[in-house]
């Protein structure tokens, strides 16, 4: 998941750097939206893996 985070990010950052504003701006929220997933899903991970230690 972290790699298309990464490929939104970039295809924003290219899409701004030509000028294209609306396509930059979508690849930006989706690559935001995508990395707070991650993250979501990393607490989430972690959290089971210290449970399943002390278990």
């Amino acid at each position: 998941m972290l790699y298309w985070t990464l490929v939104f990010l970039v295809v924003a950052i290219i899409a701004g750097a030509l000028g294209f504003g609306g396509i930059a701006g979508a690849s930006a929220g989706i690559a935001q939206i995508l990395f707070f997933i991650f993250l979501v899903f990393l607490v989430i991970s972690l959290v089971a893996g210290l449970m399943r230690r002390a278990g």
